[in-house]
């Protein structure tokens, strides 16, 4: 009889199927990816696999939660950074929203940048899903939330169009395979900023 898996190995194992899960369904699509192909990429048995996440789409939901928070930690670290740089009273609320757009047009340029992976999977499971559907607002509700504290800092009383010039940049970026309308949406916003002064 096997010895029991520890915790440890238990996380690596769980961290080692995200690792593999994420990259297929960025790079494939979520319905294009079996698990088979999961199991391969991941060296872990089926069995284990569906022990950790019972079905695929509590593995799209894991996959898709763990991904939040990095993207958004990351977008925070670079905006915040952006800020520090400017000081309190130099702008920095003005640096931040802008750096948002900055941040969005080097995620843009990376190898493999197929958009934003919330979309995407909405794209593809739409509210078949109901749990990856609820993923997908919540990351969405987060992003507008971040925007829109960045905005209302920078002295913007409504951030709907600056949530709505990232989006847009996002899926603009994707479907043409180029970074600059990152560097687009950023201008307008400025123009925004420009406007409400």
């Amino acid at each position: 009889m096997p010895a029991p898996l520890t915790e440890q190995q238990t996380r690596r194992d769980g961290e080692a199927l995200l690792d593999a899960a994420e990259a297929l369904f960025y790079e494939k699509g979520v319905r294009a990816v079996g698990m088979d192909e999961v199991r391969a990429a991941s060296g872990l048995p089926l069995k284990r696999i569906y022990r950790l996440h019972p079905t695929k789409d509590d593995l799209v939901v894991a996959v898709l939660r763990r991904r939040d928070r990095r993207w958004r930690a990351e977008l925070s670290a670079a905006v915040e950074e952006a800020g520090a740089k400017q000081g309190v009273d130099g702008g920095g609320a003005r640096a931040r929203l802008l750096a948002a757009f900055d941040w969005l047009g080097r995620w843009f340029a990376e190898p493999g940048y197929r958009g934003c992976a919330w979309i995407n999977a909405f794209g593809e499971l739409g509210p078949a899903s109901p749990a990856v559907l609820a993923e997908v607002r919540a990351h969405k509700e987060a992003f507008h939330a971040q925007l829109a504290d960045w905005a209302h800092a920078a002295g913007l009383p409504d951030p709907s169009a600056v949530q709505l010039l990232a989006e847009g940049a996002i899926v603009t970026a994707a479907i043409t395979a180029d970074p600059a309308p990152a560097r687009r949406a950023r201008a307008a916003v400025e123009v925004l900023l420009d406007a409400a002064r």
